[in-house]
């Protein structure tokens, strides 16, 4: 009988052949356990692909194990509050001994009543009094938001939040995002506090780990296993789809043909939409580079534009985390193979 592939291209999903970033996850951890929090807001910035969703899910779902913590999942593409008020009031029904009866939303999700002889009250003070119950039992909230947008509601949402931990209620927020978005929403003069939150931005996966797993997997020797861990750059999403695409095809098809469906698979879930986020002058330069790194001088030859432009554009890709810096003088793509998928698009 054939066993199931244990790679997954579902974003978010953690997979069965999970890479865990230990020291973001105990950094993330052990401040938000600790009896003094140095911080109740923690945010984790990454291109796509690169498992941020992933981290969060592991991260919420230890905390989640335990007694004391309330795990609340918002979707940030609704009115962050509502959704806040409505999750946590179902969360309370779970929860023996905690009035949960007085919590009721309407049955349309416009208004909220604290108890049965009270009128109805905004989500902000559903929210109020629900933390409230909760910190009386010793409990803890988390909030978690994926891929965050700047937009009115995300800073509604951040100020009533700010008042939040301003009463001293044990809620405490996780968001993943790209950088231009959590850039914009640190940089939010509304929104100063969220500049001071730690941030973590996810790096490549370990190679040795990469190249662990695949030995195992496959059974492979480890200079093969190496070989195929370096293909993947370290980025999360290839180590899936490459590892997906061998336990399917490696009885059928040689590694050449093999790279080539992954060519596709990276073009079609993520390359695509990270081509057309953007501008021309990065195109131009992500055009001109290979997959091994290249000095700068020659680049900004090949690319025709001053070292000066180039520094400028250098700079906000290595924040958005398309290039590295491998080396003083010389840049690289940090996505594997993008450099073939984008030549494609010109």
């Amino acid at each position: 009988m054939k066993k199931n592939n244990p790679f997954t291209l579902t974003f978010g999903r953690k997979p069965s052949e999970y890479i865990e970033r230990y020291e973001n996850t105990d950094t993330i951890i052990s401040t938000f356990t600790a009896d003094n929090p140095i911080s109740q807001v923690y945010l984790i910035e990454g291109i796509r692909g690169s498992g941020k969703t992933v981290l969060m899910t592991s991260i919420e779902s230890q905390l989640a194990a335990s007694q004391e913590w309330i795990v609340v999942d918002l979707n940030s593409t609704q009115d962050l509050m509502t959704d806040l008020a409505v999750r946590l009031s179902d969360s309370c029904k779970k929860i023996p001994d905690l009035r949960h009866e007085s919590f009721s939303v309407s049955a349309a999700g416009f208004g909220f009543s604290l108890d049965r002889s009270s009128s109805f009250h905004d989500s902000v003070s559903v929210i109020q009094e629900i933390l409230s119950s909760l910190q009386k039992k010793g409990k803890k909230v988390l909030i978690t938001i994926d891929e965050v947008q700047h937009d009115r509601n995300m800073r509604h949402f951040a100020s009533e939040y700010q008042i939040l931990l301003r009463k001293d209620y044990p809620v405490f927020l996780l968001m993943t995002g790209l950088y231009e978005n959590i850039y914009a929403i640190q940089n939010d003069p509304a929104l100063t506090f969220l500049l001071r939150a730690p941030k973590i931005r996810l790096t490549p996966l370990s190679m040795h780990q990469i190249t662990k797993q695949y030995q195992d997997i496959f059974n492979l020797d480890f200079e093969e296993a190496r070989g195929m861990a370096y293909l993947t750059k370290g980025y999360a999403f290839a180590f899936q789809a490459l590892g997906m695409l061998y336990y399917e095809y490696r009885e059928k098809l040689p590694l050449e043909q093999i790279l080539l469906k992954l060519d596709d698979i990276l073009d079609d879930f993520v390359y695509q939409k990270i081509w057309e986020g953007l501008s021309g002058q990065e195109r131009r330069i992500v055009r001109a580079m290979g997959d091994t790194p290249v000095k700068v001088q020659e680049l900004c030859i090949s690319a025709a534009m001053t070292s000066a432009t180039f520094s400028k554009y250098r700079e906000r890709l290595l924040r958005r985390g398309l290039i590295v810096a491998p080396q003083h003088g010389y840049v690289a793509l940090a996505l594997p193979r993008f450099s073939s998928v984008a030549r494609a698009y010109q």
